[in-house]
């Protein structure tokens, strides 16, 4: 700038020399509007390219003040700017909308720089204008065709995003609002701090998306993972999307979207539900029965931990059927199951394997526990009483106990236990008969 000022000055007092320098070229041939104001604003000077740029020709605007080149002369941004650099004998610097003489309204990028050269000189304000409307309307276009996309991103039924993982650490480069919907966060809040959304993750989840896209970074593939976060409003599934590229400084960003499962999901758990459980008594059934107790005995094995296991018979069911019909025996079964459910815990496990014949897995319970939750049970259906058709229906539960050992086989087990079932028949019903010859109960003596 002080270049130019000593050119400026040399070109005004006629001293520019036989060769001229870059510093004159500069000013003959700057790409815009070039003027020289006193301190009342009035143009004194303006460059050989002036009328081409704005419009007026020089002789049209010498001795006149500049903000006539203003949109508005009276109250426009030009007549601000120059009373901030004759007040503060500041530069300044900014975007002006200016009127050229033909009416026609540009965007000039406008610098205006305080001369007082010589010290003991009037003091002199150099403008320098560049049209950029052009670049004002693209700039204009593409804020409108940003906030188009980002109104219809905002209605998607999902939330957008760029992660980023370096070094391990996972950040949030952008986050649409949708992430608002889906579990309350800002996106400020998410791009803040990941942990904000990854923190509501259910135990095991995380480690299980670090899996996922620890994959997806190596061999550059798709990441599709679905996420359970633990919301205020209760659990919320959602599913990321997300395809992997990977950056110069060895790093790996996932451009993907946030989609909520959580209905596909409740009803993906319903039809688990309906395929693993007997359809008349709402017990597991037997395929139902044996995954559940695989995974839990496989934390079992992790802790060191038996489990009580028993098998439930009802007794003489075969003749409360022949005696009172097939409705009635589906009725028993029924009230049995509710019963059972009833007297057990609701975390322990309880499935009918077949006919009327059922097993319980006592979770977290000794033996002695076993024992007396399921006398309990026993109790409870010998309690019961089935009014069918104006005949009142009692009936009766023998049980078999048995320990499920960490490394111990399900189906040997099982067996354990309906040969402990069938000595509680023998010895008269209505009874437990489990290890170490433990009984309890009470009953007659009638074959089965």
């Amino acid at each position: 700038m002080e270049r130019i000022r000593q050119a400026w000055w040399r070109w005004r007092t006629g001293k520019q020399g036989a060769s001229p320098g870059l510093s004159e070229r500069l000013l003959a041939y700057y790409p815009g509007a070039v003027m020289l104001l006193d301190e009342e604003g009035v143009v004194l000077e303006v460059n050989p390219e002036f009328e081409r740029h704005a419009g007026y020709p020089a002789e049209q605007l010498l001795r006149r003040r500049a903000v006539i080149l203003d949109a508005d002369p009276l109250h426009g941004g030009f007549a601000r700017a120059l009373e901030h650099c004759l007040t503060s004998r500041q530069p300044w610097q900014g975007v002006l909308l200016c009127r050229r003489a033909d009416g026609a309204l540009r965007h000039q990028t406008t610098m205006i720089q305080p001369i007082q050269s010589p010290p003991d000189a009037s003091l002199r304000l150099l403008v320098m204008q560049y049209d950029v409307t052009g670049m004002r309307e693209r700039e204009l276009r593409d804020r409108q065709l940003l906030a188009r996309l980002e109104s219809t991103v905002a209605q998607l039924p999902a939330a957008i995003f760029r992660l980023h993982q370096a070094a391990e650490k996972l950040e949030f480069l952008y986050a649409s609002d949708g992430i608002r919907a889906l579990t309350g966060l800002a996106p400020e809040q998410v791009m803040d701090d990941a942990d904000s959304l990854f923190g509501l993750l259910v135990k095991g989840e995380r480690q299980a998306l670090e899996v996922g896209l620890a994959q997806s970074a190596v061999g550059l593939s798709p990441c599709q993972q679905a996420l359970c976060l633990d919301l205020p409003a209760g659990e919320r599934w959602l599913e990321l999307r997300a395809r992997p590229q990977r950056r110069r400084d060895g790093s790996t960003l996932w451009d993907g979207v946030l989609v909520d499962i959580t209905e596909h999901k409740l009803r993906e758990r319903q039809v688990e539900r309906l395929v693993g459980t007997d359809m008349l008594t709402g017990a597991l059934n037997r395929r139902a029965f044996f995954e559940q107790v695989a995974a839990l005995q496989a934390r079992a094995r992790r802790q060191g931990q038996a489990m009580p296991l028993a098998m439930l018979d009802l007794d003489r069911f075969k003749v409360l059927n022949d005696t009172y019909g097939h409705a009635a025996g589906d009725l028993a079964l029924q009230a049995f199951a509710a019963t059972c459910r009833e007297c057990l815990r609701p975390y322990d496990l309880f499935a009918r394997i077949g006919g009327e014949e059922f097993a319980a897995l006592l979770v977290d319970a000794s033996l002695d526990d076993a024992r007396a939750i399921l006398e309990r049970l026993r109790e409870a259906v010998a309690a019961m009483v089935l009014e069918v058709e104006g005949a009142d229906i009692r009936f009766t539960v023998s049980l078999g106990l048995a320990v499920l050992e960490p490394e111990a086989n399900l189906e040997s087990v099982l067996g354990d236990a309906d040969r402990a079932l069938y000595r509680a028949k023998r010895e008269g019903r209505n009874r437990i008969c489990g290890p170490k010859g433990g009984e309890a109960g009470a009953g007659g003596g009638d074959p089965r």
